[in-house]
């Protein structure tokens, strides 16, 4: 079984995010790791091939140059190998061209099940694997918390509202995955190791058939206009002496301050 996940890197959750003299994101210093949610695909990816005892793992990302460290920490995990789609007009691109670009890749890849983390933690919006399984034509399953194997279908069971889904899909499928998929391994010092000599292929868009004007700032459905920090938090307020006054001196400042009643 060929089991292709794709991966994005991300800010590292621990980066305190400051704007540079234009308003955009200052990146100087910043820590880039694999999205945790991508990890959990990885680790699913690896036992799922592990319990079939047979396949392939491919780390599928689109990027610069650094995210050739991200998909080498994928494959010091254990993945078999890694494609990278690293091309200038890329840059500023929306979810609709990032998975444009991945679903063209994958079109020139041969794969039984892809995997993805339903959403990065750097934009929340949860919305690359699903489009990329719409521009496939293949069926997908969101917030993925279980995955079973059979024959050529999956049954998978998904978080919702209120319980869960259990729901059965003919592979080729795309599913995402939501923590409790997978806790992600450590690499070990031979995987690590390893993975310096695993192939790793970059693609230009030319290689797998998209036009510059398809993506980056051209071709992105959605485009951000400024960005601006959440204003700091003022420092708290202790209110002392007698608990009677205290208590209608904190009904008085939830009122006239905070206006929260």
């Amino acid at each position: 079984m060929k089991i292709v996940v794709l991966m994005k890197q991300t800010f590292d959750t621990e980066t305190r995010i400051s704007l540079d003299a234009n308003g955009k994101i200052d990146s100087t210093g910043v820590n880039y790791v694999v999205n945790p949610y991508c990890e959990f695909a990885v680790e699913e990816a690896l036992r799922i091939k592990e319990r079939l005892g047979e396949g392939e793992v491919i780390i599928l990302s689109a990027g610069p140059d650094r995210v050739e460290s991200a998909i080498r920490q994928c494959l010091a995990m254990g993945a078999d190998r890694g494609v990278l789609i690293n091309d200038p007009a890329l840059e500023n691109g929306d979810e609709y061209t990032y998975a444009l670009a991945l679903a063209k890749a994958l079109q020139t890849m041969e794969y039984d099940l892809v995997l993805a983390g339903f959403q990065a933690v750097d934009d929340g919006s949860a919305q690359v694997g699903p489009r990329v399984a719409q521009l496939l034509d293949i069926p997908q399953v969101t917030i993925v918390t279980k995955i079973e194997i059979e024959d050529k279908k999956a049954v998978v069971t998904r978080e919702i509202d209120d319980g869960v889904e259990i729901i059965e899909v003919p592979l080729p499928a795309l599913f995402t995955a939501q923590q409790g998929l997978a806790e992600p391994r450590y690499p070990s010092m031979k995987g690590i190791m390893q993975a310096k000599k695993k192939p790793l292929q970059v693609l230009t868009l030319q290689d797998i058939g998209v036009s510059p004007d398809e993506v980056g700032a051209s071709g992105a459905r959605v485009k951000v206009e400024e960005f601006s920090l959440p204003a700091p938090r003022q420092a708290g307020k202790i209110i002392g002496g007698d608990p009677r006054e205290a208590a209608v001196e904190l009904v008085k400042l939830l009122r006239t301050e905070a206006k929260v009643i």
